[in-house]
């Protein structure tokens, strides 16, 4: 599944393709959530659990990813679980600014994202574009397996005027526990 050319380029590996404990709590925080009638995007969408989940509850969800393959998957996952599908965007998060995705995309009252604090270059990138996508009063929820980098991003959401509401939950998955943090980060008043 790795692309050599997309692997030179930016040692871009097919993480997209696994089902992530992150997703997973994510999924089951979306499903507690009201969502009828809001328009969210998914961040990294990848095989698109939080993606259908939130699609499931009402919301009219655009899923984001960068590899092609992960959209295709996500909307199958979509058509073949609810008979209805997402719509789908490729989004490159280290080219925000000269994609202007809000201009492109425009603006939603819930982001969520699922496991995307991996890598150190993501902090900046999504720390810069999440207040770009969320509209007035809107929200984002990211679920993150305590990454090293989680905490950066947090306390750069918090210097951008967000506060953080943090729920513990416990993935059972592959015979291990996982502990993801789920993280509901709102603009202050």
């Amino acid at each position: 599944m790795i692309d050599e050319e997309d692997f030179a380029r930016d040692e871009r590996l097919p993480y997209w393709a696994e089902l992530w404990p992150s997703a997973i709590a994510l999924a089951r925080y979306l499903s507690r959530e009201d969502l009828a009638g809001k328009r969210a995007i998914e961040l990294g969408c990848g095989v698109g659990l939080p993606t259908v989940t939130a699609l499931a509850g009402g919301a009219r969800v655009l899923a984001t990813d960068h590899y092609e393959a992960a959209l295709d998957f996500t909307v199958h996952n979509a058509r073949a679980n609810l008979a209805r599908e997402p719509e789908a965007a490729l989004l490159d998060w280290q080219a925000p600014y000269t994609e202007r995705p809000a201009e492109r995309l425009g603006t939603f009252g819930l982001v969520f994202a699922a496991d995307v604090l991996y890598e150190a270059r993501n902090v900046p990138a999504l720390a810069d574009l999440v207040p770009a996508l969320l509209a007035l009063g809107g929200e984002a929820v990211f679920a993150d397996p305590r990454r090293d980098d989680a905490p950066v991003f947090l306390e750069r959401m918090e210097r951008r005027g967000f506060e953080n509401t943090v729920e513990g939950m416990v993935v059972e998955q592959g015979g291990r526990a996982v502990r993801v943090l789920v993280h509901r980060l709102r603009r202050r008043c």
